[in-house]
């Protein structure tokens, strides 16, 4: 923490910190940065695959909004929409 002008300034990972503290709101987090990371795969998939996101929503028979939307992060991700996208980049879906 740093005082300047009388004001308060935290650091992200000491908001943080605290946060975690707080019921639910780890649970919450660690999905939400699982999913940034799958989102973050699927980009990367695609883009090793020399692929534009209007070439996978075509193999993937959805719309490239879409995919626009889940690699800007703004979308959820149903397991329809991770199998067809899987299925075009020719992956597997494994839990681990």
């Amino acid at each position: 923490m740093k005082i300047i002008a009388g004001h308060k300034f935290y650091t992200f990972e000491e908001v943080l910190k605290k946060q975690m503290k707080q019921k639910g709101f780890k649970e919450g987090y660690e999905k939400e940065v699982a999913r940034l990371s799958m989102v973050h795969q699927i980009k990367q998939a695609r883009l090793a695959k020399k692929m534009t996101q209007k070439n996978l929503a075509k193999k993937a028979d959805m719309p490239q909004s879409v995919i626009a939307r889940l690699e800007s992060g703004r979308q959820g991700l149903s397991f329809t929409t991770i199998s067809k996208i899987a299925t075009a980049l020719d992956k597997k879906i494994e839990l681990v």
